[in-house]
């Protein structure tokens, strides 16, 4: 039965099959957005951050809104993140624990001397706690609990700001006192996985990475573990390029070919190592360093699987992964006295032992 036309006048009715909208797109959602900025930033600074780059992704992208909405809703969503940072540490005229040191064993005579001057007692510095070595967010609290003004800076040459201070580690720190006497102490601090600096503001020496070709994978595993990479950023593959691993921990006598990095650059707390293998019956490919890894080992019957561990080096049909013959294989071409025997599936073959 036909649908009954629309009355004149009246708006046409809505396509079918019309989308909804998605409800991340919705007006109150990226309201929502905006209002969990603060909510998140007050639990963690970076994820605040990162809710408000989501807000500002939302807010102008496939957005209706007007314009100026969408201008309004950006600066409230700023302003919401900047309310719940932490104030910057104010009067801060820093000194050095030793610099402080060095001006009470100087106090004291007129001509400059360590003696202090006939019937005056000599100035002794304030004794200031060892916040080194602590992670930051801990050395902070710490210190506001003794009664300092805290700040904090990052200790290497790079000026990355620093963010969850639960993840940086206090290398240096500098300790005076404001205009207004109060006791001050600005903590220079790299990530926690980072070395530190000889100097504030100088480079991380980072470790360089050792020469690793011809040792096993095991024990080229222990020395990048013992420069700090993690276990899961040392990748293994295959230095010949019809080769493949065996299992995990079945190839931990395979030996290094070449790696990347290469020796000497520098190991940081975000460096993956690759190193291309070889199987101990196997040599490196020449000019292992310099390879395209397009070297191959010999494969007689052309398989794909190399003669050293193809338990059927004449037998095209046949291999490590296919023992019974590679499925939809039509006989024993390349050597196979059995393949010729007819029949379908498995190469004509219906048992290993054929």
């Amino acid at each position: 039965m036909p649908s009954p036309a629309p009355a004149p006048g009246s708006p046409p009715p809505p396509p079918a099959g019309t989308p909804r909208t998605p409800w991340w797109r919705t007006g109150w959602a990226r309201v929502g957005f905006v209002l969990a900025v603060p909510a998140l930033g007050v639990l963690n600074a970076f994820l605040g951050f990162l809710m408000l780059v989501l807000a500002l992704v939302l807010l102008w992208w496939g957005n209706v809104w007007r314009k100026r909405w969408k201008a309004t809703a950006t600066v409230a969503a700023v302003i919401l993140f900047g309310a719940i940072l932490p104030p910057a540490p104010r009067d801060r005229t820093p000194d050095t624990v030793a610099e402080a040191d060095e001006k009470a064993r100087n106090a004291g005579g007129p001509d400059g001397s360590s003696a202090p001057a006939p019937g005056t007692k000599p100035e002794v510095a304030p004794k200031v706690p060892n916040y080194r070595g602590m992670r930051l967010d801990e050395a902070r609290t710490k210190a506001q609990a003794d009664g300092f003004t805290v700040g904090d800076h990052n200790a290497s040459d790079q000026d990355d700001a620093i963010w969850m201070r639960s993840n940086w580690t206090v290398c240096f720190q500098r300790a005076g006192t404001s205009s207004s006497s109060a006791r001050t102490i600005d903590f220079g601090a790299v990530p926690t996985d980072a070395p530190c600096p000889k100097r504030d503001g100088e480079a991380i020496p980072w470790p360089p990475i050792p020469d690793l070709v011809g040792a096993t994978w095991k024990a080229a595993q222990k020395k990048l573990v013992a420069l700090g990479v993690r276990p899961d950023r040392a990748y293994a593959d295959t230095a010949y390029a019809n080769d493949q691993l065996p299992d995990e921990g079945e190839y931990d006598k395979w030996q290094v070919c070449t790696h990347d990095p290469a020796r000497k650059q520098p190991v940081t707390d975000t460096t993956w190592v690759t190193l291309w293998l070889s199987a101990p019956d196997n040599d490196c490919p020449a000019g292992a360093g310099r390879d395209d890894g397009s070297a191959e080992l010999p494969d007689r019957d052309n398989d794909g699987d190399p003669d050293y561990h193809d338990p059927f080096p004449g037998d095209r049909n046949r291999n490590s992964s296919f023992p019974d013959g590679m499925s939809g294989s039509s006989g024993g071409s390349g050597g196979s006295s059995s393949g010729s025997s007819g029949g379908g599936g498995w190469g004509g073959c219906s048992s290993r032992w054929c």
